[in-house]
Formats: structure tokens, C-alpha cells, sequence
């Protein structure tokens, strides 16, 4: 099949299609992955099993913007102003041209695969009439009566069903007028629910969750699935390990690994002060810390027996020789740490980050999140020194990573894709 894969966002946006384009194309597909990065995620893009890749309108922000934005979605409390300042300044200023890319996408395509805010992909797809199929990054996304995002102790059906109500309410109201714009510009009628009709896809919806962390509800939608996490094993998108890595290892106990992934500031100012943060918090925990940061040097910081700073080391390699990871919580740190068998402390910027901290917490490899806006050294000490003491918590952390190591993400996927749309041999040869 010739197939269209359309998304947006950060890496972790990016990096799960990359490996489900890459499984794709394997599977004898000829794949086209539309990108668009809000930041510089999509710099030297490339795909060693030959996905064709173009960049659309990227990076949709400046350095300077991407502090900016930061800085004011870690200081608003409610996560619907959350998400709607974050569209409103990184989605919706290149949504005309993700939009006119979509279009293209569909008019080559079988079948068309987008990111599930990728409403410009949705409404081109139905306007063509093809096949879409909507990966969700977080279980979070999909309505049930047996589970709710806020997870209330003792909740029964009635009460998540009246939680989804309002939830939806809230998402129609800061979202429903984007999708709308574009289908009133092709003269189709306004959605009813952005979250089953736009997140949701009619023909196939693939949730790209560990079943380790998530379990399909018996009221989901029959074409929803877990296929688990799309990551490529030992991706070269990691990066090199650095030099002197191997020996510091060796010359003390397995340190805390700490990055704050993309939310890690660039200016120097907020690098200073994200980076005296985790390097206070080590120091006042007693372990020995590897603090990622791009230029930590430059901010005055100088590792030691103690502390080593990195610009970026291949989170596959380096966190199972660690004790534990502290990290902002986005989809693609979770899964590692998960992966390592490695308990967390989740040091979240946004409510999705806090969402994958809480539900790491559920499985008893995580101490509660702490919300970036409100942390400090003496909290995130605490937060270490509970987990570096609990050995249960490390035994379940191994736990998880056992049960991970059965699941294979990308080739469910890619079987869910192929079983639901690839023509049958019997229906080639009556061609």
C-alpha cells in the first residue's frame, strides 16, 4: 500500500512515528511521514529503511519563543488554559500549511496515519475518502465509564461518566473551533465531539501505550487497540555515548540519571537555574547524579567525582546502569525508564507530563510528580532519598521491565494496520 503518516509536536511526537513509518515501510509498504516540529526535533531527519520524509513549516518556533512558551505553560495551573495557549502559539500559526500538506498526503495515499491532534489530516482524509488511522500517544485520550484521567478513590461508572462529560465539555470548548475552520472551508458540517470524532478514528485507532501501563476497556470502541510503544530498538536518535561516561560509572555507585528531555531551557539564564536544581537535589540527597543539559559549561557548571554533565547520552544504554531516573515525564522518557527497570521521580511542566508521573506512581515505580512551577532541591532531595531507600520499588521497577521485554510495539502496530486495510491476495489476483 502507499501510506501517509502526518505529525506534530516535540520528539516524542516524532520519534514514535519514525518507527511505526520505518515498520511500515519494512512490511513492503511505500511510506511518506510528513513532519512538523514545534522546535528543532526534525533537524537531519533521516530513515535508513528508506521512508520518504518531508518537514513541513519547522520549527514552528524560535529558540527564544520555545522559552517563552515554556515558561508560561509551566506557570498555568488549569490544563485546559494549559493546552489551549500551547495550540494557540505552536499549532495554530502553521495549521493552514499542515492542512495543504495533508491534502497532498491524501491525494497519493491508500491510507493515511496521523498524530490523533491532527485534525488537518482527519478532515483531508474524509474529505478524500480514505482510510485514517489515529495513533494516540496517552490511554488518557479515550472516554470510559471504567476509568477517568482523575482517578477519584472508589469512582464507579457513574462518576467517571459524569468526569468524561465535563472533560469533553472542556476540550470541546477550547478546541472544537479548529477542526471546525477547516471543514467549513471545504463546506462539511462542524464535528459534534472532538474527541470521538477527531481523536478517535472510525476505521482504526491504535493506542501507543506499554499493556504494562494500559488494558483496553470493555466500553472502548471495537476498532481501538493497545499496540503498546513505538520505538525502533537502539535508535541512533539517542546519540553517542559520551566520553569519560564509562569511567565515571566505574568509580562510585550507579548514579541518578536527571534530564528534563526538550523542556530543558536553552537561554542561559533558564539552563542555570533548571541545572542548579537537579544539581542541588543530587547534592543534598548524597548520590552521585548524570545531569543531561546541552551546555551546562557555558552555565558555569563543572562535573566532578560526584556529578558528570552531558550534552546527550542513548537513554537505552545509560539508564540500566543507573539507580533511578528523574525526568519531566514525556511519553518517550517514561517508556525508557520503564524499559530499564528503573523507578522514577517525574518532575512535570505540563498536566500530559503529570498524567504519565501519576500513572508510573500507580504501578508503584514512581514517588508522587512534583510540578516543575513549585519545585526546589529540598523537595526533589526528598523525592530521591524515598526512592534510592525503597527497595520493593526498584523489585517492582524490574518487574515491569520483564514484563516489557514480550512487547513489541511497532510490529502490532504495523499487523493492525496491515490486517485491517491491505488487500486481501485472493481480492488482488480477481483484480
Amino acid at each position: 500500500m502507499k501510506i501517509g503518516m502526518q505529525t506534530w509536536g516535540s520528539h516524542g511526537d516524532i520519534r514514535p512515528f519514525l518507527a511505526l513509518a520505518a515498520g511500515l515501510q519494512a512490511a513492503g509498504n511505500e511510506v511518506h511521514l510528513v513532519v512538523t516540529g514545534v522546535d528543532d526535533a526534525c533537524r537531519d531527519l533521516a530513515s535508513a529503511s528508506g521512508v520518504r520524509i518531508t518537514v513541513v513549516a519547522s520549527p514552528v518556533l524560535t529558540p527564544a519563543q520555545q522559552e517563552d512558551v515554556a515558561r508560561m505553560a509551566y506557570g498555568i495551573r488549569n490544563p485546559m488554559t494549559q493546552m489551549a495557549a500551547i495550540l494557540r502559539l505552536c499549532f495554530a500559526p502553521v495549521e493552514d500549511a499542515m492542512f495543504a500538506a495533508a491534502q497532498r498526503l491524501c491525494a497519493e495515499s491508500d491510507v493515511v496515519i496521523g498524530h490523533y491532534f491532527m485534525h488537518p489530516l482527519q478532515i483531508a482524509a474524509e474529505a478524500a475518502g480514505r482510510p485514517y488511522v489515529s495513533v494516540l500517544l496517552s490511554s488518557a485520550a479515550i472516554p470510559s465509564d471504567f476509568s477517568h484521567p482523575v482517578r477519584v478513590p472508589g469512582a464507579g461508572r457513574r462518576v467517571n461518566r459524569l468526569l468524561w462529560w465535563v472533560t469533553r465539555a472542556a476540550l470541546n470548548r477550547t478546541l472544537k473551533h479548529y477542526p471546525d475552520r477547516l471543514r467549513r472551508a471545504l463546506g462539511m458540517a462542524p464535528v459534534g465531539d472532538v474527541v470521538t470524532q477527531v481523536w478517535l478514528a472510525r476505521d482504526l485507532t491504535l493506542v501507543a501505550v506499554s499493556p504494562t501501563m494500559c488494558r483496553a476497556q470493555p466500553d472502548w470502541p471495537d476498532r481501538a487497540h493497545v499496540c503498546g510503544f513505538l520505538d525502533a530498538p537502539a535508535p541512533a536518535l539517542d546519540g553517542a555515548v559520551p566520553a569519560g561516561l564509562a569511567a565515571f560509572l566505574a568509580a562510585g555507585a550507579a548514579p541518578v540519571y536527571m534530564t528534563f528531555g526538550s523542556w530543558m531551557p536553552a537561554d542561559r539564564a533558564g539552563q542555570t537555574r533548571a541545572l542548579r536544581l537537579l544539581t542541588d537535589a543530587a547534592r543534598l540527597a548524597g548520590c552521585r547524579a548524570i545531569i543531561q543539559s546541552p551546555s551546562a559549561a557555558a552555565c558555569g557548571f563543572v562535573a566532578d567525582a560526584d556529578v558528570l554533565y552531558v550534552a546527550s547520552t542513548p537513554h537505552h544504554a545509560m539508564f540500566p546502569r543507573c539507580g533511578a531516573v528523574v525526568h519531566h515525564g514525556g511519553a518517550g522518557t517514561t517508556q525508557a525508564a520503564m524499559r530499564a527497570g528503573k523507578p522514577s521521580v517525574v518532575v512535570a511542566n505540563i498536566s500530559e507530563q503529570e498524567h504519565w508521573g501519576l500513572e508510573l506512581r500507580r504501578l508503584r515505580i514512581a514517588v508522587k510528580p512534583l510540578r516543575r512551577r513549585s519545585a526546589t532541591a529540598a523537595t526533589l532531595a526528598g523525592r530521591l532519598r524515598a526512592v534510592l531507600a525503597d527497595p520493593d520499588m526498584t523489585a517492582r521497577a524490574h518487574a515491569v521491565a520483564d514484563a516489557m521485554r514480550d512487547e513489541h510495539g511497532v510490529d502490532t502496530a504495523v499487523a493492525l494496520v496491515m490486517r485491517t486495510f491491505a488487500p486481501r491476495p485472493d481480492a488482488v489476483r480477481a483484480a
